[in-house]
């Protein structure tokens, strides 16, 4: 194994956990079986996927994994945990809708909300929750990556996910959305389901729409995909055609319904007629960049009578936030080498800028309302080639549920965000170290070397 890599941007000795990112290029994923797995998988095959995945996102899977300490992993539970217990007061409740619009006052129900994604940076062991997204994409394609996984070396024993681990996830999936309809108060049984997207097809992730259709219906669920306008609110029921909705998979973007597109789907929403997850008030209480500022700050915390123990989690683990107001333009600018700033209502990256490399246009845009400012927290670094040594990012995403973490997938890529467009990169399965086990033998001959034996 070659240890005298580079590895920037590091002024303390690495852990067991950084010197495995750096210093193994073990290939774990095994192309063949993912594209068997993507057609043919009991649970969720879907034929033609490994092709279309193959033409419209080669870089979707990353042929490596990222290795995280069990106990940053536990860390994670933790602050997601710490949210949940701060979201669930009465009063932060009532501080965080008054700022919201009218739909997100609106009771959906009972329902908590699909796949939630709390997103965290790891950099030097220090852990930071950098955003929470309340329609999160990857998590059945994660599945698929997981299957995909063959160990080559006998340190990667009892580091890598299980496929009785990934059999439990994909049941707690099914178990999960007919738990938000036993939750709405519905005594019939869950018998459709809408995944609902602008232009599906033309999404990025559209693949796992597919996945998704197929898991629901070999669990007797009908299943469409659908855009919003496909949709129609008639008779006091939405439908899709001639097919009657109980509930919407919502992956859409406008979080508010306030689109044209988006009416029918409102009318049935408001009038209890489907069940829609996740749900506008769950994005105005978990997902709205502003709520980040307040679980960085221990005056708001404590203000709202939050736990000692739940603000010092908090406080540990989310970046210093502050909503951007014209006032603070001189000392924002000053600091702004420090800071990325990102747009209150944005997702996916978008209109997100790293201080350091804001134009004075750009700079007067932030300016002009909608956007927090968070300290930088480095990600986490990942060599993926060893003949051709370069460093790259890698993030954390949680999927969760009800307050309980249920995966945990890292996506590595290069740039300023994440992209799933880098040789190299993509989604990641996550290989979990105990201690310092495995850091020495993970490359030798019988496992780092089969990268060269591959490429030959």
């Amino acid at each position: 194994m070659n240890t005298t890599l580079p590895f920037p941007h590091h002024d303390a000795p690495l852990s067991p956990v950084e010197a495995l990112n750096r210093d193994c290029f073990c290939l774990t994923l095994d192309s063949d079986a993912l594209a068997l797995e993507s057609e043919t998988g009991l649970e969720v095959g879907q034929p033609g996927l490994a092709e279309m995945v193959r033409q419209r996102c080669p870089y979707l899977f990353a042929a490596q994994p990222v290795f995280v300490a069990q106990a940053q992993l536990e860390r994670m539970a933790q602050v997601v945990q710490a949210v949940e217990s701060v979201v669930a007061l009465p009063a932060y409740r009532e501080q965080a809708l008054a700022t919201a619009p009218d739909i997100a006052r609106f009771d959906p129900g009972g329902a908590r909300g699909v796949f939630f994604g709390y997103d965290f940076h790891l950099h030097q062991s220090r852990l930071a929750l950098i955003e929470i997204n309340t329609n999160a994409g990857g998590a059945m394609l994660n599945v698929l990556l997981a299957k995909a996984q063959r160990a080559c070396c006998t340190a990667m024993d009892g580091m890598a996910p299980t496929l009785a681990d990934v059999a439990h996830f994909v049941q707690r999936m099914v178990e999960m959305f007919r738990q938000e309809w036993l939750l709405s108060g519905h005594a019939t049984p869950l018998s459709s389901i809408a995944i609902v997207d602008e232009a599906p097809e033309a999404q990025y992730l559209y693949p796992e729409f597919l996945l998704f259709q197929q898991l629901f219906e070999r669990h007797g669920l009908r299943c469409v995909i659908a855009s919003p306008a496909a949709l129609a609110w008639r008779g006091g029921v939405l439908w899709h055609g001639e097919l009657a909705i109980d509930l919407v998979y919502n992956r859409l973007t406008d979080f508010y319904l306030e689109q044209p597109a988006s009416r029918a789907l409102r009318e049935a929403y408001l009038n209890h007629a489907v069940l829609l997850t996740p749900h506008p008030q769950a994005h105005a209480l978990y997902a709205d960049k502003r709520r980040l500022a307040l679980f960085s700050d221990a005056a708001q915390l404590q203000a709202l009578g939050v736990s000692q123990a739940t603000e010092k989690v908090l406080l540990e683990h989310v970046p210093r936030t502050e909503v951007v107001e014209p006032g603070d333009e001189e000392r924002l600018w000053s600091a702004r080498r420090s800071l990325f700033f990102k747009p209150i209502a944005g997702y996916g990256s978008r209109g997100a800028y790293r201080g350091d490399k804001l134009t004075k246009r750009v700079w007067q845009d932030i300016l002009a309302g909608g956007y927090i400012a968070q300290s930088i927290v480095l990600p986490g670094e990942r060599l993926v080639d060893k003949l051709d040594p370069k460093t790259m990012k890698f993030d954390l995403r949680a999927f969760a549920y009800g307050g309980a973490v249920q995966w945990v997938a890292a996506r590595i890529y290069q740039g300023q965000t994440t992209n799933f467009r880098t040789p190299g990169g993509g989604f990641s399965p996550v290989y979990t170290t105990v201690g310092a086990a495995g850091a020495a033998s993970c490359g030798s001959a019988e496992g780092c070397n089969m990268q060269d034996a591959q490429a030959a």
